[in-house]
């Protein structure tokens, strides 16, 4: 390689390394959207296919490893950073990321996260030797600092929701789902029920969990056997199982609120249903329709407030997957939990139960309702449901029964609501955070 290719290389490096600072800084700093800081930074950049997963990749690591990372950075500084050195923290973190937690070169970790820090403005290129001796110190301690790392689980979420959770669960359940949020989770996928589970599960290269969804190891979906024909979707195992406590739906009406971005949408259309699909936001239902163009299924799509939705004509169900927290997607979406605090779940809780009081007004008699979150917070969920049930005499729960959920009684509370905790199964993955209740009209 000529040395002016060495030096495009290294630029390209450097510009990628430089990208993923700025989107975790914007993430974690500003509050801002993770998707949206990250499309305008690397669009900013003009970074290639390869580099953009590269910092993806990264980006994923740091945030589902926040806490953790910082807690062992300032271990490894005897008197810390000044609190202006925001751009340098933010480049450690990077730097043990990839040394840590990545398969990342150490001397291209070490060597481009310094050169980094030297091309900051101002004070904080001081820090550049600083950083050095941090990193190569980290790559010499590799085994040892990783090991003290993943003995942090509960440094990796903000004090209030380990608390929130500790309290709920309690403290060794609390800390179980901890640790499984330190894992990247494997890629779930619906099936459409016409298609040979046993023949996609081979071509997938996938396990068929007990509820009917396949799981695989990562990888690009867009490359994957039966995507370009539409015959599977992207859907957690914990989100796809709400749909199926509908029973058969086949010719039925169906009302599906805060329905964006569509996986219920598409389960509901799968199984025969007539659906109408309610959202508010206008780029989430643009996802929807194109989910529902490539899987050739049918919906009736409506961008309005699902609170104030009026049908025009009646339903026989009614899924409401209601805005909420989403700290049950944490593993997924590890972004969320930075830009979120108690007073937030407050408010969520308020439009969920003004969303469920408008949804049970319009169910009719003997309909089913089925209230369900990605959310591990008791006041979105069970909480929720308890104060519903209380106040509204002709709202009557139906208990989930194992069977209707593949024999997991484990995701089933005492009560017959689903519960799904991420450390449930564990060893063969875990799932995502999600509550569910069935309520009828008496």
């Amino acid at each position: 390689m000529s040395d002016t290719d060495i030096k495009k290389d290294h630029k390209r490096a450097l510009t990628a390394r430089e990208t993923a600072v700025r989107t975790l800084m914007a993430v974690t700093l500003k509050n801002r959207p993770f998707d949206i800081a990250l499309d305008e930074m690397a669009n900013q950049a003009k970074l290639p296919a390869r580099d953009r997963a590269f910092v993806l990749n990264l980006l994923m690591l740091c945030l589902r490893r926040y806490g953790s990372l910082k807690k062992l950075l300032n271990s490894l500084l005897e008197t810390g950073l000044p609190r202006n050195a925001t751009w340098t923290e933010a480049a450690l973190l990077t730097g043990l990321a990839q040394i840590l937690l990545m398969r990342t070169a150490d001397h291209a970790a070490v060597n481009e996260t310094v050169d980094l820090i030297k091309n900051l403005p101002g004070k904080e290129k001081g820090f550049a030797g600083l950083a050095n001796a941090v990193l190569r110190r980290a790559a010499r301690q590799n085994e040892t600092l990783v090991r003290k790392l993943n003995a942090w689980p509960a440094a990796d979420l903000p004090k209030w929701l380990f608390d929130s959770w500790s309290t709920s669960y309690g403290s060794t359940t609390a800390s179980a789902i901890a640790t499984t949020l330190q894992d990247t989770p494997m890629l779930d996928i619906s099936l459409h029920p016409k298609e040979d589970a046993n023949e996609w599960a081979e071509k997938l290269e996938a396990e068929i969990l007990p509820t009917g969804t396949l799981r695989r190891a990562l990888g690009d979906v867009t490359a994957l056997p039966g995507y370009d024909d539409g015959v599977w979707w992207i859907q957690d195992m914990a989100a796809a199982i709400p749909v199926q406590l509908l029973g058969d739906i086949n010719d039925k009406h169906v009302l599906d609120l805060c329905s964006a971005p569509g996986g219920k949408t598409m389960q509901l259309a799968a199984a025969g249903a007539r659906v109408t699909s309610v959202d508010r936001n206008k780029n989430r239902l643009k996802r929807l329709e194109a989910n529902l163009e490539r899987t050739k299924l049918k919906a009736e799509v409506f961008c309005t407030d699902a609170a104030r939705y009026v049908m025009n004509d009646p339903v026989d169900h009614i899924l409401l997957d209601a805005p909420c927290s989403a700290t049950g997607t944490l593993r997924r979406n590890p972004d969320v939990i930075w830009t979120k605090d108690p007073a937030d779940i407050s408010k969520l809780a308020a439009t969920q139960m003004r969303i469920l009081e408008h949804a049970f007004n319009i169910l009719p008699k003997g309909g089913s309702l089925v209230y369900c979150v990605c959310s591990l917070e008791e006041v979105e969920g069970m909480t929720q449901i308890e104060t519903f049930l209380a106040k509204e005499k002709t709202a009557k729960r139906v208990a989930i029964k194992p069977e209707e959920v593949g024999g997991i009684s484990d995701i089933l509370t005492a009560k017959g609501d689903l519960l799904c905790l991420p450390s449930i199964m564990a060893d063969k993955g875990g799932m995502d955070g999600f509550y569910a209740a069935r309520i009828t009209k008496a």
